[in-house]
């Protein structure tokens, strides 16, 4: 049995158009499914178009986040006893066409969750900002999983119900990069297929509404996931810098001392104790690196 699970916020131009090219779609395939809309507190038609469709809606009392849209919508499928997870977004970027060859791998046996990838298929529109972006995650989600990721923010994916169980998503910034790395860690098979990206034909992006805002809160995401997931490497290149800082500012004082002779001592007091203070803190940061890598395993 396979849940498709569509969040949704605002999308009244869009989700009705979406759900009834999935129905189209899968009702040509032997699969029985159920489509799941989560609607994420909606001020519009979202649920009730979504509803005459013929799907099952969720709705939040709020507007929670996609984060939450996506946990909601695992724990909805988990309870319906879905056996295949497919996740795809009601704003008409992604093609319900694709849903079969996204599965694929899963019904086949070849893989736990699959990616839709867009920078192996077709990107019809993406702002240069969010593409840099998207790269860069995926680079550095590829180098903590030791494997090569080429769309690590894709929208578009599928995974057995074992990932669903298993792979706990925390995150409320970077939940579909947290899939990929805690299902990368617990030995889950990861495959990517190509697919196609249109061009946003109504509505406005959650993600995208400045291009400066994007680019901080990209950088500010990556970190989030060094800091969770390469804790030593993330605090122990800060505790490392604070310690350097501390003992070049030592060696500083100590070359005043030669120069001039311990008299200087007096006047560099303060010299030391910044020298102390960085040295202390960078011992500090480093043995907090420690304990949050134990507790990121």
């Amino acid at each position: 049995m396979i849940a498709i699970v569509a969040p949704a916020y605002n999308e009244e131009e869009s989700i009705g158009g979406v759900l009834k090219d999935i129905k189209v779609v899968m009702d040509k395939t032997k699969h029985k499914y159920e489509i799941l809309v989560i609607d994420d507190g909606s001020s519009d038609k979202t649920a009730e178009i979504a509803k005459k469709t013929g799907a099952i809606v969720f709705s939040h009392p709020a507007n929670y986040g996609l984060a939450e849209s996506f946990r909601t919508g695992i724990s909805k499928a988990l309870e319906r006893k879905a056996d295949l997870i497919v996740h795809i977004d009601t704003d008409g970027q992604y093609s319900p066409s694709e849903i079969p060859k996204l599965i694929k791998p899963v019904t086949d046996g070849k893989a736990d969750l699959v990616l839709g990838s867009r920078f192996l298929g077709t990107i019809e529109h993406m702002p240069l900002m969010k593409r840099c972006g998207n790269r860069a995650f995926s680079r550095v989600i590829s180098k903590i999983t030791k494997m090569k990721v080429t769309d690590g923010q894709t929208g578009f994916r599928a995974f057995t119900r074992e990932v669903g169980e298993k792979v706990k998503i925390k995150s409320m910034h970077t939940y579909t990069q947290e899939m990929i790395i805690r299902a990368a860690k617990m030995k889950f098979r990861i495959a990517e297929v190509p697919v196609y990206f249109a061009r946003r034909k109504s509505g406005k992006s959650r993600l995208v509404s400045h291009p400066l805002g994007y680019a901080f809160n990209a950088w500010i995401n990556i970190l989030r996931v060094y800091r969770d997931f390469e804790a030593l490497k993330f605090f122990g290149s800060i505790g490392t810098l604070f310690m350097l800082i501390g003992f070049l500012t030592g060696l500083f004082v100590v070359s005043q001392i030669f120069i001039s002779g311990w008299p200087t001592i007096d006047r560099m007091i303060p010299t030391v104790m910044l020298a102390v203070l960085f040295l202390i803190s960078g011992v500090q940061i480093l043995l907090f690196g420690f304990l949050a890598d134990k507790d990121s395993q």
